[in-house]
């Protein structure tokens, strides 16, 4: 039978080292709030219950995380008096008899399930609080974590550590699971003796060991707990998350030939057989077929790539833009709220927004769509096989039918019925012999001023 799990985020903090009033844990990674990092690693870990501590910025951190995790409740740490005390905010939770608590903190947006689910396998195995341990390459302030036999006698604070506890290379990463049957009681022993005043979690640790109870602890990667305490460090994690998720793509067939310089959102899918080249940046919201070919220095929102599409280079397509199989979106075009058909091509300098294009059509380069009147957005559509000659402009609302012609240079404001060409310009008038009378006007005028 399934173990049932809460998990437990601990968001209240102030974060002030990120010296921002945007709340700590809503500052993003691959575009996503890092407290929404660690709630989906905690679902991935079979959690179905989130418990949300909040504190500083709690209204903003309700709205934005509620509406990515529609099912978490929210609980507020009044004051800010330790980790213990945050947990206990979330006690009416607690006390509806989950089989593994997991504690996590709102600031490490690395945590992996692999990890959560190392911590819970010890509590099915008997163990009733199980730490999350790591090894850094410099322990110098880190909780110690002192083992004996296999089991975990205490954390002990860097400061209070002897000399040989603090060559103790194993460190305290303060996730925890605990056994949901003891995790309130444990909380309710905590005491705040010490310098600072506050209840410290830790100390359940060895609470838990006075009573008997099983602790152990397990040794994470170092980039699992990392903590997020300034705008540094949270670049120092935008760059781990991008080469694990660029190393996972890489390994499931996506070709790219510089992998450092292309840039990933958290809910990027990029299919084997795609090739991405350098310096392209991805936006939430991108799917991408097989085949298809990101050419460099492009840059990609809210945007579904069909099979065997090529992009770019220098290519920006914004959200709305759906393309289908084998279409091409050359250099210098945007496009943003359109459908491109299989086929269709939309080769260089060219702008194609609130657009519908039918498959097999040619957009010459320097075609527009004047989409927008000041006041409201107007749609464009141009039939399957049409031909828009170079530098035209489309005047929405306007339909150009199947396999019709536009004239180069043409400014279309009627629609062009199939098959039909369309021209929208000025006739051309030559005046012989005025271009060389012309230069000896200018030529007269300048001598004259000398």
């Amino acid at each position: 039978m399934a173990r049932s799990c809460l998990t437990i985020i601990l968001a209240a903090g102030a974060g002030t080292r990120m010296k921002s009033a945007l709340p700590k844990v809503l500052h993003p990674v691959a575009g996503l709030p890092m407290v929404a990092h660690v709630t989906g690693c905690a679902r991935a870990a079979g959690s179905e219950a989130l418990a949300i501590v909040v504190g500083h910025g709690a209204d903003a951190v309700r709205e934005t995380l509620g509406a990515l995790e529609g099912q978490a409740r929210f609980f507020t740490q009044h004051e800010q008096l330790g980790t213990a005390n945050a947990v206990s905010a979330a006690l009416p939770a607690i006390e509806e008899g989950f089989d593994d608590v997991l504690v996590l903190f709102g600031d490490t947006p690395l945590v992996t399930p692999d990890t959560l689910g190392a911590a819970r396998a010890g509590l099915a195995d008997g163990a009733d609080l199980v730490v999350v341990g790591f090894r850094p390459a410099d322990p110098h302030g880190y909780g110690r974590l002192i083992e004996e036999d296999g089991q975990l006698v205490a954390i002990r604070e860097h400061k209070d550590a002897t000399d040989e506890e603090r060559a103790i290379g194993f460190c305290n990463g303060g996730l925890m699971a605990f056994a949901g049957a003891h995790l309130a009681g444990l909380l309710d022993a905590i005491g705040n003796d010490n310098a600072k005043g506050e209840f410290y979690l830790t100390d359940a640790a060895q609470i838990a060991r006075e009573r008997g109870l099983t602790v152990r602890a397990i040794e994470a990667p170092v980039e699992d707990v990392l903590g997020i305490n300034t705008m540094a460090e949270l670049a120092e994690a935008e760059a781990i998350w991008q080469a694990r998720r660029r190393r996972e793509l890489m390994l499931g067939g996506v070709t790219m030939a510089a992998p450092e310089t292309v840039f990933l959102s958290h809910d990027t899918q990029i299919a084997p057989g795609v090739t991405v080249e350098p310096n392209v940046w991805f936006g939430p919201g991108v799917t991408v077929a097989s085949g298809a070919r990101i050419r460099a220095f492009s840059h990609i929102e809210g945007a579904r790539i069909g099979a065997d599409a090529e992009i770019g280079p220098f290519a920006r397509l914004r959200p709305g833009t759906r393309l289908g199989a084998k279409t091409k979106v050359g250099n210098f075009v945007e496009t943003k709220n359109a459908e491109i058909a299989e086929g269709a091509k939309v080769n260089h300098l060219t702008y194609m927004g609130d657009a519908t294009v039918g498959a097999g059509a040619n957009i010459g380069a320097g075609t527009i769509t004047c989409n927008y009147d000041g006041f409201s957005k107007h749609h464009t559509t141009i039939g399957a096989g049409a031909f828009v000659g170079s530098n035209s402009s489309l005047v929405a609302p306007v339909t150009v039918g199947a396999n019709a012609y536009v004239g180069s240079g043409s400014v279309i404001t009627e629609n062009v019925p199939e098959d039909a060409l369309g021209i929208g310009r000025a006739r051309q008038v030559n005046k012989d012999g005025l271009a060389a009378r012309l230069r000896a006007k200018l030529a007269k005028a300048k001598a004259a001023k000398g």
